[in-house]
């Protein structure tokens, strides 16, 4: 079978085509696999998804693409259905999902055109990407500081104004031998080149924007340090778009809920940690009190089994284990919760767990821990799980 011809590369607005199926082969477990003379379907392949869409057979059935992926030169494109109007020689129309491939040219484009910035400014390798369902994800070769990025972000945007056409060649080896580009890996065969003047030059199979100004935005929504250098994630165009529009609703509510101007949110919420922060302490010394009131009121050599609303587990941790200092008695620390109970069990000397797991059975628990102290939670109610404590 001779390579399929791929018309998304000769003009990537191309949107239908008719073409003659050369082969349609059945799947395991449903659908199959038709092979056309050409397609605009773009195969997945270099960090860029496949293309969605129909074809439209000679007898008006619609089939959904569902995946379109190249082996040895010939594009297959999967279907959800193999019904028998598909067979070669029949002339098929193919249609793409024009907002998915565009947002995909958007992406991509983006991703040269900051990568080239990262690269001419700091050398950085673009050693990983991959277009995601909800950001472009890029692997840098190298650490970049937060100014720097800063710094690539603006430059990468002055190249998006500039409407700087985006160019595509096949140099022969000659020329390529004289050429600096980027690649990711050695290519076999003809290359094709991506130019944008000025911002990069790349090996590239992928489809792009005519010019950079349709890419629209290019914005670094986050950047951590992985495997020596850097994982971004980017969003570009109409994604960037809406990453704005939505941290904009985002900053809406957090306005009206400090009751501050946007420009002083950040002060508003250093204000109310500290105020959290210090009604914590005051929290923590009340319990520390309640918890020696409780622990004074013990028999040192009874159970202690105490139930106090409002106790996250630290909390019940250090009421247990504050009473197992008065009592050689099992000590008991419970508090009311959304789904039942959380307890933390504990005893001077002796092994809780047995009693642990007997409660779990009874109170559809989880939880477990060392010999002298185990928490966890279960479904009874708190008055519920005491009694049956105390009749242990």
């Amino acid at each position: 079978m001779h390579r399929t011809q791929t018309y998304y590369q000769q003009d990537a607005y191309r949107t239908r085509a008719s073409s003659l199926i050369l082969a349609a082969e059945p799947l395991p477990g449903g659908g199959g696999r038709i092979a056309f003379e050409g397609t605009v379907f773009y195969p997945e392949g270099g960090g860029q998804p496949a293309d969605r869409g129909t074809l439209t057979l000679p007898d008006g059935a619609r089939l959904a693409v569902t995946d379109v992926h190249e082996k040895d030169g010939v594009i297959w494109h999967r279907v959800d259905a193999l019904p028998p109007a598909a067979v070669p020689g029949a002339e098929v129309t193919q249609q793409i999902d024009w907002d998915w491939r565009f947002d995909k040219m958007q992406q991509h484009t983006g991703e040269h055109i900051l990568s080239g910035t990262l690269h001419r400014l700091f050398g950085a390798e673009n050693v990983g990407f991959h277009i995601g369902s909800e950001a472009v994800r890029m692997d840098t070769s190298v650490p970049i500081s937060p100014e720097g990025l800063l710094q690539a972000e603006t430059e990468a945007n002055r190249f998006v104004w500039q409407d700087l056409p985006v160019q595509v060649s096949y140099p022969d080896p000659r020329q390529l031998a004289h050429m600096s580009y980027r690649s990711k890996k050695e290519i076999q065969g003809q290359v094709r080149i991506v130019t944008i003047p000025g911002a990069d030059v790349c090996a590239c199979c992928g489809t792009h924007t005519a010019t950079t100004g349709q890419v629209g935005l290019i914005k670094i929504v986050s950047a951590e340090h992985y495997k020596g250098g850097m994982r971004l994630a980017v969003l570009c165009g109409a994604r960037a778009l809406a990453g704005m529009q939505a941290m904009q609703a985002r900053q809406s509510q957090i306005v009206a809920e400090l009751s501050a101007k946007p420009a002083e949110t950040a002060n508003a919420v250093r204000r109310m940690h500290k105020e959290l922060t210090d009604l914590q302490y005051l929290h923590y010394g009340v319990c520390s009190q309640l918890f020696d009131a409780l622990a004074e009121a013990a028999d040192p050599h009874e159970d202690a089994i105490r139930l106090v609303p409002g106790l996250d587990p630290d909390g019940l941790h250090r009421l247990a284990l504050r009473l197992t200092q008065a009592t050689d008695g099992l000590c008991a620390a419970l508090t009311p919760t959304e789904k039942g109970c959380g307890y933390c069990l504990a005893r001077r000397e002796g092994d809780v767990r047995p009693l642990v797991k007997a409660l779990n059975a009874a109170f559809a628990g989880r939880g477990g821990g060392k010999p002298a102290i185990c928490q966890g939670s279960c479904a009874g109610q708190a008055q519920d799980v005491a009694a049956f404590l105390a009749g242990r």
